[in-house]
Order: C-alpha cells, then sequence, then structure tokens
C-alpha cells in the first residue's frame, strides 16, 4: 500500500501552463520536485482557451483550470467572494495542509490566500516581481499586498532585492520572509555539441517585449553595435506591443539580413535558440530574478544584462557583464563581452550551472518554509482582524469589513453544503512513465493524461 503523502500543498495563480514566462516555470519545476519528495502537489489556475476542468500533467500534478477568463495581463477580474465557493471545495476534496500563493498581480492568489486563511489553512506567499512606491498602480498593488500578507504565515523571495522590496511594500517582519532563488533545469538547457563559429558573432534576445523588458532600448542598442561591429548579427524572439517598434528600426537601418525577428518563441525551442548565439543581451528595466539568464548560461552564453533589481546577484561576475539601463552604457558593455569571448568555455559555464542551481535544492528549502508555516499557531478572527487594522486608518477598517463578510459567507456555505458532504478526492501517485524527466514535463502533458 502506498504511502500517504507528506504534504498536501496547493500552488495558486494566474500564470501556468499553457503559457510560458518566469512565474509559470517556477511553479511546474517546484510542483514536480515536490512531489518526487513524497508531496501531493495541486495547482489552481482560470482557464486557458477550451482547456478548462480536470487535467494531469506529468508525474501525477493535477490542475484544476477553474472557469473564469482572464481579463486584462493574464489575471482574472476580482471577483473578491466569487471564488469562495470553488477554493473552498479544491481544499476539503484535495485535504490540503498548506495553500501555496505566487506573484503579487495575480488576483486569483489573493481571493485564495484570503478565503485560505478565514477557514484556517496555513498559507505561504511568493513575490516574484519588483515594484515601486511612487507611481498611482504601484502604491494600489502595494496596498492589496499589504492586506493580503496582513494575515500570512511565511513569504518567499527570490532574490535579496526582492525581498528587501517585499518587506518595505507590505510591513511583512523580515524574520517571517525567505529568500529562495529561482533555478534552471541544466538537463534541458546545455551547450551545443559544436560551438557556433566566432567570424559571425550572434546576440541572442529571448523577452516579451514590453516597456518593461526594455525594447526600447533594443531599438537604440541595435543598430549602435551593428555600426561599429560588421560581423554581430542579432535573433530576437518574443512578440509583444513593442514589436513594431523594432520592425520599424530594422527597415529604418536597412538591418534586414542582421536583425532576425523570430516572432513568439515556445518553450520548447529556447534551447535551439539559444545556442546558435555567443552572447545573451538582456536588456529589463526592472527584474527580480531573470531564469532567462540562467537558461542562457546554462546553454554556455556570455551574458550582458542591465544592472537593475535582482539580476546581480544571479551569476558571478565572469559569466556575465552589466551595465546601467543606458544605451551608451549597453554598447560599451557588448563591446566588451565581444572582446572575452575568446576565453568563455560552454561546457565550463554549464557545470557550473549544474552545481551553482537547481530545482531539487529549491524544493527542499521551500519544504523547510512550509514546515515553519505549519508550525505558525493558529489566531481566532478577532486576532486576524487586529492584524488588518494596523493597515492604515482608513484601509484598515475596510480591511477588516472584507474579512468579516468572507467569515460570514463561509459560515453560510458550511450550513448549505457542510464540509462532510463534499466529496474527497483519493490520493494517486502517479509514476515517470517511460524514463519521462521534469523538463519533459510540458510536452508530455497530454500523454499523461490519457495513460
Amino acid at each position: 500500500m502506498a504511502e500517504p503523502p507528506k504534504l498536501r500543498v496547493l500552488m495558486v495563480s494566474d500564470f501556468f501552463f499553457p503559457n510560458f514566462g518566469g512565474v509559470e516555470n517556477h511553479i511546474y519545476y517546484l510542483s514536480q520536485c515536490l512531489l518526487k519528495l513524497g508531496h501531493k502537489v495541486v495547482v489552481m489556475t482560470h482557464a486557458y482557451g477550451n482547456r478548462t476542468g480536470v487535467r494531469y500533467m506529468t508525474g501525477g500534478l493535477k490542475v484544476y483550470y477553474v472557469p473564469w477568463r482572464p481579463f486584462v495581463m493574464q489575471t482574472t477580474f476580482p471577483i473578491v467572494y466569487g471564488t469562495l465557493p470553488i477554493v473552498r471545495t479544491i481544499l476539503r476534496r484535495e485535504k490540503i495542509t498548506v495553500v501555496h500563493g505566487h506573484q503579487a498581480f495575480s488576483t486569483l492568489c489573493h481571493e485564495a490566500l484570503m478565503h485560505a486563511r478565514t477557514m484556517g489553512y496555513k498559507v505561504v506567499f511568493t513575490d516574484h516581481s519588483l515594484y515601486g512606491f511612487s507611481d498611482v498602480g504601484s502604491i494600489h498593488m502595494n496596498k492589496v499586498l499589504q492586506f493580503s500578507l496582513a494575515d500570512i504565515d511565511q513569504a518567499i523571495c527570490v532574490s535579496h532585492t526582492s525581498k528587501e522590496n517585499t518587506v518595505l511594500r507590505s510591513g511583512l517582519p523580515p524574520a517571517k520572509v525567505f529568500m529562495i532563488p529561482n533555478a534552471v533545469d541544466t538537463a534541458m538547457f546545455k551547450p551545443a555539441s559544436l560551438r557556433p563559429s566566432t567570424d559571425i558573432i550572434t546576440i541572442v534576445v529571448i523577452s516579451r517585449l514590453v516597456y518593461r523588458k526594455g525594447a526600447d532600448l533594443l531599438v537604440e542598442v541595435i543598430p549602435e553595435v551593428c555600426r561599429l561591429y560588421p560581423n554581430v548579427r542579432f535573433v530576437v524572439g518574443g512578440d509583444g506591443p513593442k514589436h513594431v517598434r523594432l520592425e520599424e528600426m530594422r527597415e529604418k537601418h536597412s538591418l534586414q539580413d542582421r536583425v532576425e525577428m523570430l516572432g513568439a518563441v515556445p518553450h520548447s525551442r529556447v534551447r535551439s535558440v539559444l545556442v546558435t548565439g555567443h552572447i545573451f543581451l538582456n536588456s529589463s528595466l526592472t527584474e527580480a530574478f531573470c531564469i532567462a539568464i540562467l537558461e542562457a548560461a546554462s546553454c554556455g552564453l556570455l551574458t550582458v544584462s542591465t544592472r537593475v533589481g535582482g539580476v546581480p546577484e544571479v551569476l558571478p561576475d565572469d559569466m556575465v557583464v552589466l551595465a546601467e539601463p543606458d544605451p551608451d552604457d549597453m554598447v560599451r558593455a557588448i563591446e566588451k563581452a565581444i572582446s572575452i569571448l575568446p576565453s568563455i568555455n560552454p561546457e565550463e559555464m554549464h557545470n557550473r550551472m549544474k552545481k551553482l542551481y537547481s530545482w531539487q535544492d529549491v524544493a527542499k528549502r521551500t519544504e523547510i518554509v512550509y514546515d515553519r508555516a505549519l508550525k505558525c499557531s493558529n489566531r481566532n478572527l478577532l486576532e486576524r482582524l487586529s492584524r488588518f487594522l494596523s493597515c492604515g486608518a482608513w484601509a484598515g477598517k475596510l480591511f477588516c469589513m472584507v474579512m468579516i463578510l468572507d467569515y460570514l459567507f463561509w459560515r453560510l456555505l458550511q450550513l448549505l453544503q457542510p464540509d462532510e458532504d463534499i466529496e474527497e478526492s483519493p490520493d494517486i501517485r502517479l509514476c515517470h512513465h517511460r524514463g519521462i524527466e521534469v523538463s519533459d514535463g510540458l510536452k508530455e502533458e497530454d500523454k499523461v493524461r490519457n495513460e
């Protein structure tokens, strides 16, 4: 008879497969490693196209695609109490012990954490982004974060810079916030068996083409580098509203033969694009960590990046050239990278990445955070309300009203449908069939679901 799971964890976020990005990959790889450690992991996210209902992914990872459509930037419209019935059903049905929310601007995450605390569950939150303090959007988001984290058990940030930012924005005690970095699947991201010739130097850019990712910087940097170095070409992968600006730049400077625009690149093809290059260029204006840098370094590329957020913490100094988010400084950084390119050994860089980062290590460190959360004492409603009152003269009273209504709605649901009437789901432990590894999971989803 199979042993029962050590912990039953519910991962909640608006961002998950079939989308690809830093948050989506983090949830997927962390879930797979926690499954291997003997835990049960369930993911809750919103519907993507016709992908609704319950799906199974590699290793028995169960995903609830709840029937809500994204409203803006892949996040659902905030309906606050409307998510309580389905969150309660999933928590009871899957016998969850820890609820783990991801990403500060995920509406579904904030609502699930609020409902879970109302029902007495232990909650953990991971922040993947950096926010400012002065613009209207950041002020609004910081107040929402202060509300969500006022009653949280533990929090995780992906870099020391991100931890400092989260503590300042939310008012959390620093002792409650852990720093656990992202990682990279080095089995998937490895150098090409034959290194590309350095007669033509290829600089690779793979990023969402939006303002925050520094697409406007690329428009100024690429023509200047092409002017200085006739043997340099660029490969740009990604899509977004700034795609038009890059196309206009290519037309204006007649760089069609030296700047290749790939459009959106599926995650399964990222490695095949990276290994065609020598240098990886990251032009982000704000970044808590940047998994793309890890993937590039694991493939043996020298990285040139803007010195923003948590990026300086990611790689050793000899594996990255940092620059200020200024076109002239970035051009100088690319010049420096080209000059030291002959001394770069891709295989040696890949082997160093194996030792520096692994998802298994991330999962084991996350286990410690879960254990700390489980040891936190349970608080009654009055104790919890006192925490929300400290969030501000007016905001504190508003937050208290929201939580009181949530508590009353939960009690009403218990009267209408007692907990014992919710059928519990059996624990199903699937093996990794036919040697499927974590790195193959996103490709094997339908196969595992049918087995």
